[in-house]
């Protein structure tokens, strides 16, 4: 399973971030990579309030993620 981890920030209020992450099953490392600015460009259209500080992709170990 493949994380895409991204900080988005408030865009009126750029201190005000939070992590967020979206899960893949069906992608390798490099298609997360290669594919993680047109799926980030996509989020942001559906939040016009938030903007993408930063980005990366990461192997998920646990299935689970804490609640």
């Amino acid at each position: 399973m493949i994380e895409l981890v991204f900080i988005a920030c408030l865009s009126a209020s750029p201190v005000d971030c939070e992590e967020r992450s979206l899960l893949y099953t069906d992608l390798t490392p490099l298609a997360c990579v290669m594919g993680a600015q047109p799926e980030l460009a996509r989020w942001v259209q559906t939040h016009p309030r938030w903007r993408i500080q930063s980005w990366r992709c990461a192997t998920l170990q646990n299935f689970q993620k804490d609640a």
